[in-house]
């Protein structure tokens, strides 16, 4: 696990500085690493007993493939987001808060937000939504930080369904909790989330960000 983790943190280090993904030309990624350390654990003897290996097939079997397929197709379905376009068509149904008071501004890039991320991942929502949203506030002349701040806390709002994160998954996977149960209990704290963030966001969020400053 520390191989993998000093793999991903040197394989790009800095613009000045590359990392060990130089040698192969840049054609290599997070995937690339995870793969091959994969790999490895069907190589590298246990200890246990001879012949055994730190993983076999049988084990294998046994993973919750079906959390990493639902994982994995949060992040699939925000990339097909980005590829068709559908990124830019709901980045410009936002177009309407050009010259809103910043009390709406904050709950509508929140619920924005809030929304994507029941059916993507949070961390892929984030990475989705963020330049989005601060290229919106640049073009609706408001401080970025008033879109980036609640669309990131937004993204992390994901109570109703399994692919929001993993931990709605894992819960999902135990068959004791079921969608209906995540719903009526994380639709009340959404809704909290966006009021605090609404009261928030142009009070305190002013003083601690400059956010009444446009750049």
């Amino acid at each position: 696990m520390q191989g993998l983790i000093v793999l991903w943190m040197t394989r790009s280090i800095t613009d000045d500085i590359p990392g060990w993904s130089v040698l192969f030309h840049g054609n290599v990624g997070d995937g690339t690493v995870t793969i091959m350390m994969a790999t490895l654990l069907f190589i590298i003897p246990s200890g246990k007993s001879d012949g055994e290996k730190l993983m076999d097939w049988g084990k294998c079997r046994r993973l919750q493939w079906h959390i990493v397929l639902l994982l994995g197709a949060g992040f699939a379905i925000a990339d097909g987001f980005k590829a068709s376009g559908l990124t830019d068509i709901l980045a410009g149904w936002l177009g309407f808060l050009r010259g809103a008071p910043a009390l709406a501004v904050a709950p509508v890039a929140c619920a924005f937000s809030g929304l994507l991320t029941e059916f993507t991942s949070d961390d892929a929502t984030t990475t989705l939504v963020l330049p989005l949203l601060a290229e919106l506030g640049r073009t609706i002349g408001v401080h970025p930080l008033l879109l980036m701040v609640p669309g990131a806390v937004g993204a992390q709002l994901s109570y109703l369904l399994p692919t929001g994160s993993p931990g709605n998954s894992v819960g999902f996977s135990t068959g004791y909790v079921t969608i209906k149960d995540m719903v009526v209990t994380g639709m009340p704290i959404k809704i909290v989330g966006v009021a605090a963030l609404t009261v928030l966001l142009p009070t305190l969020g002013v003083a601690v960000f400059g956010m009444d400053q446009k750049v």
